[in-house]
C-alpha cells in the first residue's frame, strides 16, 4: 500500500483514462461485430457496420445544420429505427437527446420544447400535427422540424419538411464523433411529471448511461447476441437504456411500432425475440391474446416488468407459456430500472402460486450500477429489516441523474442528505429485499405511465361547476391503476361524470383523464387538508 500513498509521478492520461460513455459500445461493435444484425423493422435490416454509418451520417448532418455540443435535439417518435439511431447520433455530435412522450397534450409538449430549448425535433409523420401545434403555442422560435416518414406503417412523407432519410443523405458516414471530454457531460434530457403539474427535466450523464447499460446484461442473464424487442417506449427513460446496451452484447434491436399481442407473438416466432421489458399490462395482453394472434415459439423469453407488481394470476398464467418474469423498479431519475428482484435458486424454487408471486413482486436489491437502495426514516436512518417498518426508498450511486434541469431547488430537495429521495414508501425484509407499500406523493402509474394527480386536479378545478376535487389511483385490471376523481360541485351548479371526463380530455392526454368521477363531500382534517388515504380506500371498492 505504500506506493499507492505516494502518488509522485502517477498521472491520469490518455493511456489510463477515457470518459465513460455508451457511445463506446457502438464504436467497438463496428470493429468487432460489423456483420452482425443490429436493427430490424420489417424489411429494414441493418448490420452494425450499416448502423454505425447511419448514426455517423445523422451526427454529421446535425452538426452541419448548426447543432453544437450542449444543444438539445428532441424527438416525437414511436419505437422506430430512427429513434434508435438518434440515441447514438445526437450525442455523437455532442448534443443532448430529449425523447418526448408522444402521448402528451399540446401544451405540455410546447412547455418541454421551450424549457429544454430544443433546436431541432425529429417527428413521426403521424405526430406532425402535435409538433406543429406545440410550436405555434410557444413564445419565440420553436425547434426546426425534421419529418420521419414510416412507409411500412402506411405513413408516407407529408412533404412539408426535410425528411429523415434526406437529412441522413446530407451527412458523412465517416464523421469523426464528438466524444465527451468529461463523463459527467449530459447525454439526455427526460421530462417526468412527478408530483407537480409542470414536468421536471431529468438530466442524464454519460457515465450513468454507460454503467446502467453495462449492468443490465448481468441482471438480465444476457450472453452475446440477444434479440431485444422494443416494447418499452424509447421516450421512457431512453427505453431503460436498452438501445445503448445492445451494441455491448452484439444484440439485435427488433423495433415494434404498435404494441399488440399479435406483433409480439410474431416477433417471438419469426424474429426469435429473446428479451423485452414492459408494464404488467403487456403481460396481460399476451395472456389474454386471441387464439388467432398467438404463435408457437421454442425458447424462453426473458422479461423485465415494472410500473406495478404483476398480479399473481398473471404470473401463474404467463410463465408456463414460455416467459420468465423479473420484477424491476426505478424512476426516470434512476435511468429506469434501479433495483431488481433477483431470484434465489434453491430457496425459492419450490414456491408456487401466491407464494411465488409474492416473492416475484418485490422490488428487490440494487442494480449493479447503484451502491444503495434503502428505505429510510425522516432522519435518514435505515428502517428495521423486518418487512413491517416503512420508510422512503432512497438511492445512491452512479445510476442516479445529475439533477433537474433549470430547477436547483427541486434538485436540492431530491438529493437532501446525500441520497436521491424517490417518494415511494417501502419496507425492507430480513434478506435485504425492498418491497413498496405505498406511493408517498400520489403519483398514479397507469400502464407504466406516470400521472400527476395535482395536474389532473388543476384541470378539474378549472371547470366552472367544480368547487373542490381530489384525484387518487383506482385499481384497474387492465392498466394497473387509473385516475379516479372525487368532486364537490359549486352550490347551484351541475355537471355529470361524462361531462367532466370529456372536459379533462380536452386539456390532458387521454391516459391522464379520470376514468371514474364520484360526486361527494371530501373528507378533510381540522385544518382543511383533504384526507386522500380515505379516498384511496374508497376507490379500491368502486
Amino acid at each position: 500500500m505504500g506506493w499507492l500513498a505516494d502518488e509522485t509521478g502517477l498521472n491520469k492520461c490518455r493511456a489510463n483514462y477515457v470518459p465513460l460513455t455508451p457511445l463506446s459500445f457502438l464504436q467497438r461493435a463496428l470493429h468487432v461485430f460489423p456483420n452482425r444484425e443490429a436493427v430490424v423493422y420489417g424489411s429494414f435490416r441493418k448490420t452494425y457496420a450499416e448502423y454505425h454509418a447511419r448514426v455517423s451520417r445523422l451526427a454529421s448532418a446535425l452538426a452541419a445544420r448548426g447543432i453544437r455540443p450542449g444543444d438539445v435535439v428532441a424527438t416525437l417518435l414511436p419505437n422506430l429505427p430512427p429513434h434508435v439511431e438518434a440515441h447514438f447520433g445526437v450525442p455523437a455530435c455532442g448534443a443532448v437527446l430529449n425523447a418526448i412522450n408522444i402521448r402528451l397534450d399540446v401544451d405540455t409538449v410546447a412547455y418541454i420544447f421551450g424549457h429544454g430549448a430544443a433546436k431541432m425535433v425529429l417527428v413521426d409523420t403521424a405526430f406532425l400535427g402535435l409538433a406543429e401545434q406545440a410550436v405555434a403555442r410557444m413564445e419565440g422560435k420553436g425547434p426546426e422540424i425534421i419529418e420521419v416518414a414510416d412507409p411500412q406503417a402506411g405513413h408516407p412523407a407529408a412533404g412539408r419538411y426535410t425528411e429523415y432519410e434526406e437529412l441522413l443523405a446530407e451527412g458523412d458516414p465517416q464523421f469523426d464523433w464528438i466524444m465527451p471530454e468529461d463523463e459527467w457531460e449530459s447525454i439526455a434530457l427526460n421530462y417526468t411529471s412527478g408530483t407537480t403539474g409542470r414536468p421536471k427535466g431529468v438530466v442524464y450523464h454519460h457515465r450513468g448511461a454507460h454503467l446502467n447499460a453495462q449492468a443490465q446484461p448481468v441482471s438480465w442473464r444476457m450472453t452475446l447476441y440477444p434479440r431485444y424487442l422494443t416494447i418499452v417506449p424509447l421516450f421512457h427513460c431512453n427505453g431503460w437504456c436498452h438501445s445503448w446496451m445492445m451494441p455491448l452484447v452484439a444484440g439485435t434491436i427488433i423495433c415494434c411500432r404498435d404494441i399488440t399481442a399479435k406483433a409480439m407473438y410474431d416477433a417471438f416466432a419469426d424474429e426469435g425475440a429473446t428479451h423485452f421489458g414492459g408494464a404488467p399490462i403487456v403481460l396481460n395482453m399476451l395472456v389474454n391474446a386471441q387464439p388467432e394472434d398467438r404463435r408457437d415459439f421454442d425458447h424462453v423469453v426473458e422479461v423485465f416488468t415494472a410500473g406495478a407488481p404483476p398480479a399473481p394470476a398473471t404470473l401463474a398464467k404467463i410463465e408456463p407459456m414460455g416467459f420468465n418474469i423479473t420484477q424491476v423498479y426505478g424512476l426516470t431519475e434512476t435511468y429506469g430500472p434501479g433495483s431488481e428482484c433477483v431470484w434465489k435458486p434453491g430457496d425459492w424454487d419450490d414456491l408456487q402460486g401466491e407464494a411465488r408471486a409474492a416473492m416475484k413482486a418485490r422490488q428487490g436489491v440494487p442494480m449493479p450500477c447503484l451502491e444503495e437502495i434503502t428505505p429510510m426514516s425522516d432522519t435518514l436512518e435505515p428502517v428495521e429489516r423486518d418487512g413491517e417498518h416503512p420508510g422512503e426508498i432512497m438511492f445512491r450511486g452512479n445510476g442516479v441523474m445529475k439533477g433537474y434541469y433549470k430547477n436547483p431547488e427541486a434538485t436540492e430537495e431530491a438529493f437532501a442528505g446525500g441520497y436521491f429521495h424517490s417518494g415511494d414508501v417501502a419496507v425492507q425484509h430480513a434478506d435485504g429485499y425492498v418491497q413498496i407499500t405505498d406511493r408517498a406523493k400520489d403519483v398514479i402509474i397507469s400502464g407504466g405511465e406516470n400521472i400527476s394527480s395535482v395536474e389532473v386536479e388543476g384541470v378539474l378545478m378549472s371547470h366552472p361547476a367544480v368547487s373542490l376535487c381530489a384525484v387518487v389511483a383506482k385499481p384497474d385490471e387492465k392498466w394497473g391503476e387509473v385516475p379516479c376523481a372525487f368532486v364537490e360541485l359549486i352550490e347551484g351548479r351541475t355537471a355529470d361524470e361524462a361531462e367532466l371526463i370529456a372536459f379533462c380530455r380536452e386539456h390532458l392526454a387521454g391516459f391522464k383523464s379520470p376514468k371514474k368521477v364520484v360526486f361527494e363531500e371530501l373528507p378533510k382534517t381540522s385544518t382543511g387538508k383533504i384526507q386522500k388515504f380515505e379516498l384511496r380506500t374508497k376507490a379500491k371498492s368502486l
